[in-house]
């Protein structure tokens, strides 16, 4: 059994929080102990409570200087053996806080932002992901190579990709008419829908302007069903386009029931101007929905094009727009998409994802760290 320590100081309960969570579900099954460290007034505190784990706070209201004490404390009461960043800042503080002492430290990086090749701050990103670090886990290849690229040593870095709960069946009619009724949608009507945190980087503006250059070519009705929150919700570009789209727009915010959320679909739509790798076009799929996504970042790993969907190039809305209304033309080849993306999506089970980051964590525990290469 090992003592396992995860940190997180995201303020939401994003995709890399609910991985967090699915990979804490997982290890305690196989008998490991573990504390999740985050902060107090987060939706993940919340949820890890919920979900029976013990949770250490950090903040708000406390200092760095409290917070690194508190996390040493447990580390050496608690004779913790592995910490677990799952965020940037969460790896300062790891290194930070158990400076001198004997455990192993595993940084997962999921996000595309890099520092430039030259500068001050990629002296701080080696730093942090170099001789702080043990091993750090890429969630994609593409991320993997971004970090071999800014100077972490690549016998470093391991591709331990986002897991999904594949569901053991998909909606039947019925069930999909539940979906539309608690979303207020057209039973009939054709639906594109996408859901994630509101920010630039997800692209919710290209995917509105490209439903708006596509409605004259989709069925009669068609809708859009675009669930999250976040900043970009009240920019003016956004604002003015579902100004546009509103007779045919659903916004119901935040969404905690991915199923029945998916159950109301024909066609998932992934428009991201930057992507690690994509964790909800992974769950569509799993729904067995096909998916129209961009090109970038590690999405090409996930969605195969001409056979789980589309890939078409970023920030984009007349490709975008091309493709949606070409979709919805063919009931069957959505079917089919689908059916096949369904079969993708087991290759990205949880179970593989818990046991290859648990197999991880004895490899170091037992080895020492990873060579340096």
């Amino acid at each position: 059994m090992l003592r396992i320590l995860h940190i997180d100081t995201g303020p939401e309960l994003r995709g890399g929080q609910r991985q967090l969570l699915l990979l804490a579900r997982g290890l305690r099954e196989r008998g490991h102990h573990q504390l999740i460290a985050c902060t107090e007034q987060s939706p993940l505190a919340a949820r890890a409570r919920l979900d029976g784990f013990r949770v250490a706070a950090l903040g708000p209201g406390v200092s760095l200087l409290a917070a690194l004490r508190g996390l040493r404390r447990a580390v050496v009461q608690k004779r913790f053996q592995v910490l677990h960043a799952h965020d940037g800042r969460s790896q300062t503080l790891s290194a930070l806080a158990s400076l001198g002492l004997d455990v192993k430290r595993v940084a997962t990086r999921r996000v595309t932002f890099m520092p430039p090749s030259l500068g001050p701050r990629v002296g701080l990103h080696r730093l942090q992901y170099g001789p702080t670090c043990d091993a750090v886990v890429a969630v994609s290849g593409f991320i993997r190579n971004l970090l071999i690229r800014s100077g972490i040593a690549g016998a470093k870095v391991e591709v331990i990709r986002d897991g999904i709960e594949i569901p053991a069946a998909l909606p039947d009619p019925a069930g999909r008419a539940r979906a539309r009724e608690h979303w207020g949608l057209d039973p009939r009507a054709f639906v594109v829908g996408h859901v994630g945190a509101f920010t630039p980087e997800k692209g919710q503006d290209v995917l509105l302007e490209a439903f708006l250059r596509a409605m004259p070519c989709l069925p009669a009705g068609a809708q859009l069903l675009l669930a999250g929150d976040g900043p970009e919700l009240v920019s003016p570009r956004v604002t003015a386009l579902v100004g546009k789209a509103r007779d045919r727009l659903r916004m119901p915010g935040w969404v905690e029931d991915l199923a029945l959320f998916f159950a109301a679909l024909d066609l998932y739509v992934m428009p991201s101007r930057a992507e690690g790798l994509g964790s909800s076009a992974l769950l569509a799929m799993a729904y067995g929905l096909p998916v129209l996504a961009s090109r970038v970042g590690g999405l090409p790993e996930v969605v195969e094009d001409g056979h789980t969907g589309w890939l078409v190039p970023p920030d984009s809305p007349a490709a975008l727009a091309d493709v949606m209304a070409h979709a919805s033309s063919d009931p069957q080849g959505l079917s089919r998409f689908g059916a096949h993306g369904r079969e993708r999506a087991a290759a990205f089970s949880s179970d593989i994802m818990i046991r290859r980051t648990e197999s991880l964590y004895l490899r170091l525990t037992s080895r020492g760290a990873l060579s340096p290469g």
